[in-house]
């Protein structure tokens, strides 16, 4: 393993924030939009999202969601990295392919919505985060048996 600049771990980390970011302010916009021009009541929005919300108003909430249920894995290996001092270049190749994928999922999620075609970043992304936590895993075995 050669050595990187711990830091570095957190600028996929960073990327992947403000993206999630972007998408809450967009779920916000489409939400205040849609009641503004009295397409749906607020009250559609009270134990989440009716099936009176329209297409374009619910995706970017369930791609918010995306953004926050196995991404959440990845802040904390991305976390324990810099605390153990395991960052390498390697971890940041599949920090920044998982953040890649992520990216691709959502948009694609948030343009034409193709299943298949979202599906793939998708898929590959959980298996890079498989991969980070495995590997994490190894590293971490190895520094303890020696």
């Amino acid at each position: 393993m050669e050595p990187a600049n711990h830091v570095a771990i957190f600028y996929p980390v960073i990327t992947l924030a403000l993206w999630t970011l972007l998408i809450l302010g967009m779920v916000g916009f489409r939400r205040v939009m849609a009641v503004s021009r009295r397409e749906i009541s607020p009250e559609e929005f009270k134990l989440g999202e009716t099936s009176k919300v329209p297409t374009r108003v619910s995706i970017p909430n369930r791609n918010y969601m995306n953004l926050l249920e196995a991404p959440v894995l990845f802040y904390v290996v991305c976390v324990i990295l810099f605390a153990t001092s395991r960052v390498d270049s390697i971890f940041l190749a599949l920090a920044w392919s998982f953040v890649a994928c992520r990216l691709v999922h959502s948009l694609v999620h948030l343009s034409y919505n193709n299943v298949l075609h979202r599906l793939m970043p998708f898929a590959l992304g959980n298996f890079i985060l498989i991969a980070m936590w495995i590997r994490l895993a190894l590293v971490l075995q190895s520094k303890t048996a020696a």
